[in-house]
């Protein structure tokens, strides 16, 4: 566990955090919870494109947040015509924890359970942060699950962070203050089935924050997924790291977005909507 902490919270873990600008109440048209081998995996469905025309939208939100937390400036201008499935992830916001380590390899594994669950064969992923990582994983391994992907604040190494973040500064402008940190933790008291197990939750999530990522450049250079990667020019992600994945991946998007760190990057909205419109609505053609 990382000796690095701020009101309990190891820095590690809350690298992945983000949270909204501004408080956007975001109501699910239905919310559930799948039995995924012993997880109750919560799940929320936004929008009114159920049709069966095009793909479903999976979206998978940073590390120690929510649905809400993650993607509540994006919902209201992505939902209306789309089929948006937002789980929370192990451990997360309603989703309890269980008995086994969080790992990527483990978050994607549920992802494709939940659209086994829901009879989704195809989807397209947009990760942000741990989501991202998550996103990647299932695009990796399963690549035929995949329609298009998002890669929003993701690296494939984990020297694509910054130095700064790798060894946190709490002087440093790039990482969340003492009032995100309360945010978090309040809105897991908010939503936790054990708020009582946060600590727990929050450790599980430090040592998986250290371990190494299961990809190497060739896991890059055979996705098959229209891929788009978005971060900040202050973001953890270094630009260059994400340059040199939009060179690995065949084809790949890269946006950087000016003015913008880990922290303002999915509150972005006025540039981000565009770019993610754009991108998603290329592959919404109903399929054969």
């Amino acid at each position: 566990m990382s000796s690095a902490r701020r009101d309990g919270l190891p820095s590690r873990c809350i690298q992945q955090a983000y949270l909204p600008e501004t408080d956007v109440i975001t109501v699910p048209s239905s919310s559930a919870h799948a039995i995924l081998d012993g997880l109750e995996m919560y799940y929320e469905i936004h929008g009114s494109g159920r049709d069966g025309t095009g793909r479903p939208l999976v979206l998978l939100h940073g590390g120690v947040l929510t649905v809400g937390l993650s993607f509540g400036a994006l919902l209201p201008a992505l939902a209306p015509g789309r089929h948006i499935v937002a789980p929370e992830l192990q451990g997360h916001g309603h989703t309890a924890d269980v008995d086994r380590a969080i790992t990527v390899p483990h978050l994607a594994g549920d992802v494709v359970g939940l659209l086994d669950a829901l009879g989704i064969e195809r989807a397209d992923l947009l990760g942000f942060s741990l989501g991202g990582l998550t996103a990647l994983e299932v695009a990796v391994r399963h690549p035929e699950r995949v329609g298009r992907l998002v890669l929003a604040a993701t690296q494939y190494t984990q020297d694509g962070y910054r130095e700064e973040v790798r060894t946190p500064d709490y002087d440093s402008p790039l990482l969340p203050g003492e009032a995100d940190f309360k945010e978090m933790a309040d809105a897991y008291a908010a939503t936790a089935p054990h708020p009582e197990h946060f600590q727990d939750f929050i450790d599980k999530c430090s040592q998986a924050a250290h371990g190494p990522l299961p990809w190497s450049a060739d896991d890059l250079r055979g996705l098959t997924a229209p891929t788009l990667l978005v971060v900040g020019d202050r973001d953890f992600v270094r630009v260059e790291h994400a340059a040199e994945m939009r060179e690995l991946i065949p084809d790949a998007r890269l946006a950087v977005l000016p003015g913008t760190t880990h922290m303002t990057l999915m509150r972005r909205t006025a540039l981000l909507v565009p770019l993610l419109e754009e991108f998603l609505d290329a592959g919404r053609a109903p399929e054969a």
